[in-house]
């Protein structure tokens, strides 16, 4: 892509995660990258000091920034750590509890002792207002105004810092939660205000209160973060427009950001999904397996006909075991993915059970694993790798960051071996390598395992499928995990360390819009829907023109239909331009197709009826960079060296050759088993595999047909 006379446009992409912050400077086809230590007290440190860093290396000024996007878990972090603003909740009289009373169901009905979650507002700081919209919109009980402004003293009593508004039936009409919001600005001039109309105006009380909730719990601190981000950024010249990575793939303004923070709550795994998304495409893939791991999670997602799966809702801070129904719902849109406490920097121990743990918990940039040298002492994934040989001490980070082998076999004794084998190992083999094994392999059998549960949950199969691996992480593990699932083809694609951060760059600029309006199909309003898509239309243009950059739009409406009695519904496209009452026939067609695909039949003789309407406004997807590097037919070059990497297998040090990422050109290829480095990850290509570089640049990993009776 150029901008008006030739000149190349010019983006950045900033991913912050719970270790490392990833940069990406992309100049037409090439593109710049580095990985600095996140600074989790000041993240826009970390994010200006990535960012000067890519400018310096390719000699570019920071006014000659066209575009820059970013995403952050610092809101996901805020919800799981409980660590954002003193929230409150002002609800409609008499619903004070919804927040507690949620679904009125059990997510393990057989265990007496489940934890559900705590809400995010406690009880003593749910306050109420006498008010009444009935389902409809119509206004059964004035707001009682003089009530709201009793409540300011108890407020401020309290230090409430934002405040979520909830209203019963507020979808269908805010009016009460605007006038309320109204009072209490004028009283509380610095009180941050989220309405449920606003955040999330469909039916259901608890997922909105929920989702309302969430927002006003993380809009001081994500809203200050933005802010002295921008600032900082202006204070080096830039004057691009600043994008944030929302959960569903898209691209919103600051403001919008700012305003309804809770949408980027999952932004940073969606780009790493958008990647994946256009390997697909690149590469002709229909079904493609997405993982991602990095130095705190690892993602998985499936990817089908080069789209990844997406969703209206989704949990954030499950405690039951990752069981569904024990996190905090969040109606907000997202590309649907499992993500687990898997990464480089996850903590080895052993449980009450004597079996090696790996994870939730991690050491995270400060201090970090063992061998980082600040101050860690606990045992974690990147240690047990640098036990093993996967990592070269000296090259880590780009030989920004020299790991100390010795504390990282000390950590993984300490931690894991001597429990395992308190008077030593008792085979002759190294207690560090047996226990680093040991956690290398338990890590790997769980993202495997997430895999397969994520895979099975939604009717998919993995065997058939390719899988891409970026991150920090992942190609370190991928070929093994490929093992496990029955995975023959593996792709890395270029840039894999900082994968997220270049998907964000492949992602359009996009919003989407929900509402609640309700009617049956057997009493279609067209009159009604066109306007509701109308206002929809508007509010998602509001805020995609502004980062269009003359691109043309796409809209895409879609209708949640269900059955009459049923308590789930299925979207439904609906036909362009304006409908008529004759599109009646056509929304039961297009309903009644994606039944029975889902179901297996469609049922007659039932009425359908409409729940709510969906409209997204995007420009077209990114394209990709032209591949930077001149085919070369053959076999690689000769390596650059040999490195022992310990084989899970068989259960020995084999010798590896030990390529650099850079001399290896399409049309290459080379037998395994082999460790493929860069700055920002390796690649170990295990015994099973041989690697071919595709016309992109890709390593692209395919697993040996074994002789009879020989290894898979």
């Amino acid at each position: 892509m150029t901008a008006g006379g030739g000149t190349p446009h010019v983006k950045l992409a900033v991913d912050i995660g719970g270790t490392f912050t990833d940069v990406v400077l992309e100049i037409g086809a090439a593109q710049t990258s580095t990985k600095v230590l996140t600074e989790t007290r000041a993240p826009e440190r970390g994010v200006m000091a990535g960012i000067r860093a890519v400018l310096s290396e390719a000699g570019m000024a920071a006014s000659r920034v066209d575009m820059l996007v970013h995403g952050t878990t610092l809101a996901t972090n805020a919800l799981i750590e409980r660590k954002g603003a003193r929230t409150a909740l002002l609800a409609t009289q008499g619903h004070r509890d919804t927040l507690d009373l949620a679904y009125e169901d059990r997510f393990a009905e057989y265990d007496v002792y489940i934890d559900k979650p705590e809400p995010l507002v406690p009880r003593n700081l749910r306050f109420t207002a006498a008010e009444r919209i009935t389902a409809r919109g119509d206004v059964l009980l004035p707001l009682h105004e003089e009530g709201v402004r009793q409540l300011v003293p108890q407020l401020r009593a309290a230090g409430i810092e934002s405040l979520a508004i909830g209203f019963l039936h507020a979808y269908a009409n805010g009016e009460h939660e605007r006038r309320a919001a109204e009072i209490l600005a004028a009283e509380m001039p610095g009180l941050w205000i989220t309405l449920s109309s606003e955040v999330c105006p469909e039916i259901r009380e608890y997922d909105r209160f929920s989702t309302a909730a969430a927002n006003a719990y993380v809009q001081p601190l994500m809203a200050g973060y933005l802010e002295r981000l921008a600032t900082a950024l202006a204070a080096d010249g830039f004057d691009a427009g600043l994008y944030l990575m929302l959960s569903g793939g898209g691209l919103a303004t600051l403001d919008t950001a700012k305003r309804f923070p809770v949408r980027l709550v999952e932004s940073g795994p969606a780009g790493g999904a958008i990647l994946a998304a256009s390997v697909a495409r690149e590469c002709a893939i229909d079904r493609l397996l997405s993982f991602d791991m990095g130095g705190t999670t690892a993602k998985i997602c499936l990817i089908d006909d080069a789209a990844p799966q997406t969703s209206p809702s989704f949990e954030v801070a499950r405690v039951y075991h990752y069981m569904k129904g024990s996190g905090l719902p969040l109606r907000v849109p997202v590309i649907e993915l499992v993500e687990i406490g898997a990464g480089g920097g996850s903590i080895a121990s052993i449980d009450s059970l004597g079996r090696i743990a790996v994870g939730p918990q991690s050491a995270g940039s400060d201090p970090g694993p063992s061998c980082y040298g600040r101050g860690g002492t606990a045992a974690t994934v990147t240690d047990a790798d640098l036990v093993l040989g996967k990592i070269d001490a000296q090259g880590f980070a780009g030989g920004s960051i020299r790991l100390d082998g010795a504390a990282a076999r000390a950590a993984v004794v300490r931690a894991v071996g001597a429990a395992l084998e308190p008077g030593g190992a008792q085979d002759g083999q190294d207690l560090a390598q047996k226990a680093a094994l040991g956690v290398a392999e338990i890590v790997d059998e769980n993202m495997a395992s997430a895999a397969r549960i994520h895979s099975i949950e939604r009717g998919k199969t993995l065997g058939d499928r390719a899988m891409v691996a970026f991150g920090g992480a992942a190609p370190l593990h991928a070929a093994r995990i490929a093992e496990k699932l029955g995975i023959d083809r593996v792709i890395v694609p270029t840039n894999a360390g900082v994968g997220s951060a270049v998907g964000f760059l492949r992602a359009p600029v996009a919003y989407e819009v929900v509402r609640s309006r309700y009617m049956r199909l057997s009493g279609f309003d067209a009159e009604t829907a066109n306007a509701t898509l109308a206002e929809m239309s508007g509010e998602a243009r509001d805020v995609v023109e502004k980062g269009a950059m003359g691109r043309p739009l796409v809209e895409t409406r879609l209708a949640a239909m269900r059955y009459i009695g049923q308590g789930h519904e299925i979207a439904v496209p609906v036909p362009d331009g304006q409908l008529a009452a004759g599109d009646r026939e056509a929304l039961r067609d297009g309903f009644e197709a994606q039944y029975a695909r889902q179901y297996g039949r469609a049922v007659t003789g039932v009425d359908v009826e409409i729940m709510g309407w969906s409209l997204t406004v995007s420009t077209a997807a990114g394209e990709a960079p032209a591949p930077a590097q001149a085919a070369a037919e053959g076999a690689a070059p000769p390596p650059a060296g040999r490195r022992q990497v310990y084989d899970a297998v068989s259960k020995r040090f084999e010798t590896y050759r030990e390529y650099p990422r850079a001399a290896l050109r399409p049309g290459m290829r080379l037998e395994g088993p082999a460790v493929i480095t860069e700055d920002q990850t390796t690649t170990i290509v295990t015994p099973p595999f041989d690697v071919a570089v595709n016309e992109l640049g890709y390593i692209v990993m395919e697993r040996r047909r074994p002789a009879p009776g020989g290894r898979r």
